[in-house]
């Protein structure tokens, strides 16, 4: 009899733990487990064609890859806006063709995608800045009104451009342009900028685009995050020191497994304790994590004053979720990704989307 107590009292310690791994603050989100099982949610598929209209000539659009996905709730459904790229001969990374897919799903377990694309580079004023290597890394938020704001990567494979794009079902888009193109006469217009994360909140049972201080704010990207705030959620104002330069709010550690970059994820959630951002951290072997490996993505979590949205409070110490099955060490990223970029709130659970090693999507969850 005591040895069954003691094996009993020794399994839920021994699960405790390996909770307590996976959330190591209070404050933070989680913990995000993954299914029994788990596979990717999508995957490349080399039959699905689209008429192009620049080249006016059907593609295959996600033939390459399906990765790095945001995600929102519309119709008690979810829809995952995914990178696609079209294969292109066999060029590297950032050498393809990226659009945007959509797929849907009404249980969170199974996604019926959509055949053709529904954001992609056009002949209109954008093309310039999309034209020939696309859109890519979406984050999406919705406002109060219903209206959804995606912030995305232009990538004229010359400088890559966070901009903004709207549209009231998912499928019309207007786009904006860059975000940061109206600031100081284009200041930052013509340097790398990318991964827009905004600011939310929950109302009513799903996240909504938050107001700070009567502006709404973004972190954003790499290799500090940024932040940056807006007072209609397309033009946007980086913050800056008194110097006017770029002031990071968010830094690679030397030591830790953000050793190398951080990168914003999903839209922030503002909380009780403050804005919790979740971000994407990549590892410098020689100076950070040994058993991670170089260049493996893994996700970190960051909290920031609700009031202050620069004034960063607290931060984990190891990563909350990190490449652990095939399908998240292997692909065109060959070291490895659990890239994170879509949150949502559905039916009283968190669903995190992320990308894998560049290919394909993943999707954890963790009860509210």
């Amino acid at each position: 009899m005591r040895t069954r107590i003691f094996i009993f009292l020794f399994v839920c310690a021994f699960q405790t733990l390996c909770l307590g791994q996976e959330i190591e603050k209070s404050w933070m989100m989680g913990p995000f487990q993954r299914a029994h099982n788990a596979q990717p949610i999508i995957q490349k598929d080399s039959t699905t064609t689209f008429v192009d209209p620049i080249k006016n000539q059907k593609v295959f659009w996600e033939s390459m890859a399906t990765f790095n996905p945001a995600a929102i709730i519309k119709d008690n459904q979810i829809h995952v806006l995914y990178r696609a790229e079209e294969k292109l001969g066999e060029k590297e990374i950032g050498g393809h063709a990226s659009r945007i897919g959509l797929a849907v799903s009404n249980d969170g377990i199974s996604y019926t995608r959509n055949s053709s694309p529904v954001f992609y580079p056009a002949n209109d004023n954008q093309k310039e800045n999309e034209w020939p290597g696309g859109v890519e890394d979406p984050r999406i938020v919705e406002t109060e009104e219903g209206l959804y704001v995606l912030t995305y990567t232009q990538w004229n494979r010359q400088v890559p451009r966070l901009a903004v794009a709207t549209s009231k079902d998912l499928v019309h888009w207007e786009k904006h342009g860059p975000v940061f193109q109206n600031h100081k006469e284009g200041k930052y217009n013509d340097r790398e900028t990318k991964s827009g994360a905004i600011v939310t909140k929950l109302a009513n049972g799903k996240l909504v685009a938050a107001k700070i201080n009567g502006k709404y704010w973004m972190y954003y990207g790499v290799p500090h995050v940024w932040l940056a705030s807006s007072e209609n959620l397309i033009d946007w104002t980086p913050v800056e020191t008194y110097e006017g330069t770029l002031a990071p709010v968010l830094s690679p550690r030397p030591g830790y497994f953000d050793s190398w970059l951080v990168e914003a994820g999903p839209p922030p959630v503002l909380t009780e304790n403050g804005i919790v951002v979740l971000y994407n951290a990549g590892n410098s072997q020689n100076i950070g994590v040994q058993e991670l490996g170089n260049r493996v993505y893994t996700g970190g979590q960051a909290l920031f004053d609700s009031k202050e949205p620069w004034k960063l409070l607290d931060r984990c110490e190891t990563p909350f979720i990190k490449p652990e099955l095939p399908f998240e060490k292997s692909g065109q990223y060959a070291d490895g990704t659990t890239f994170l970029e879509g949150l949502v709130l559905f039916n009283g659970t968190w669903y995190l989307y992320y990308g894998t090693a560049d290919s394909m999507v993943g999707v954890v969850t963790a009860k509210r």
